[in-house]
């Protein structure tokens, strides 16, 4: 009589949650920018930096 084997899904490593972490290089006057829209809206840097880049990636055309 075969038995069951029964695996039970591995929960998703901290940091498995779609994002990878990069470095950027920005200039001191940008990140003071960003630093007073994160102040003024309650929202992270990093939150603001992914909701800008998203929203540039949809505008953006490449010029042959």
């Amino acid at each position: 009589m075969a038995q069951e084997i029964r695996i039970t899904k591995k929960p998703p490593r901290r940091g498995d949650d779609g994002y990878k972490v990069v470095s950027v290089r920005m200039r001191e006057e940008m990140l003071e920018q960003l630093d007073g829209l994160s102040e003024k809206t309650n929202r992270s840097r990093n939150e603001l930096i992914n909701m800008l880049l998203e929203s540039a990636l949809h505008i953006v055309k490449v010029e042959e």
